[in-house]
């Protein structure tokens, strides 16, 4: 498989910048962000991804390199899979497979969703790439999710899709589980930060604290070397 044929390639060494082009799509003025809350996420990213907050430093780094404004309510209310969705996607992606395009909305009834780097080996499917993430999920917006999901961490969990990852749970407690040898086996995704969770025979608990599980955001503070692994492999495939 793909998977297979990318496995490997990251050495120990590596690193890879992110050209990050974030497109601010609102409905009137609801979900206009800030210069200073776009730059937060981008913040956050960094953070997330260099183990700032206790797990491994993956290699990855993020610069914002564009940012487009839009008023379209369409859009902005969009779910995945929908005519608006690639109406949206058709008419601001920009770059190629290495730029991350984070769409900010109101990622319809989700907190937001990727799609996994194969998408852009389908044809006709490439500019579904990048990532959507609801915007009151970002620090500083709102208190809609407040103790919750408001410290820009979504934005870490769907790039960690746009870079490979399943989630944690993904999978269940079967032995290939989410593909990561160093990510426990965990049945059901994770409401909360309950200690002590352990949904699966298999040794160790469930994996809260790691940003592919569904855990609160204060929650969160790690990707394992082995998900840092997938994903330096992933780039190297799909994206360089």
């Amino acid at each position: 498989s793909s998977s297979a044929a990318a496995r490997g390639g990251a050495g120990p060494d590596f690193g890879a910048g992110i050209p990050v082009s974030v497109h601010v799509v609102t409905d009137g003025s609801v979900g206009d962000l800030t210069t200073k809350q776009i730059m937060d996420q981008i913040r956050v990213l960094n953070l997330t991804f260099a183990g700032g907050e206790g797990g491994t430093d993956t290699g990855f780094s993020f610069d914002l390199a564009g940012v487009t404004r839009t008023d379209n309510a369409g859009w902005f209310h969009a779910g995945p899979g929908g005519v608006e969705e690639h109406s949206m996607k058709r008419a601001l992606r920009q770059g190629g497979p290495n730029t991350l395009n984070l769409y900010s909305t109101t990622a319809g009834p989700y907190l937001g969703w990727a799609y996994l780097p194969d998408i852009v080996t389908k044809p006709g499917q490439v500019h579904l790439d990048g990532v959507v993430v609801d915007w009151e999920s970002m620090l500083g917006t709102s208190t809609t999710y407040a103790g919750r999901y408001d410290q820009g961490e979504t934005g870490t969990h769907e790039v960690g899709h746009w870079l490979n990852l399943e989630h944690t749970f993904y999978g269940g407690c079967n032995a290939k589980g989410d593909f990561v040898d160093d990510t426990p086996a965990q049945k059901s995704p994770t409401s909360g930060c309950p200690e002590g969770k352990d949904t699966c025979r298999a040794p160790g608990l469930d994996p809260i604290h790691n940003y592919m599980d569904y855990s609160d955001d204060p929650c969160y503070s790690e990707f394992t070397p082995g998900q840092s692994q997938r994903m330096g492999d992933a780039w190297l495939f799909y994206r360089a």
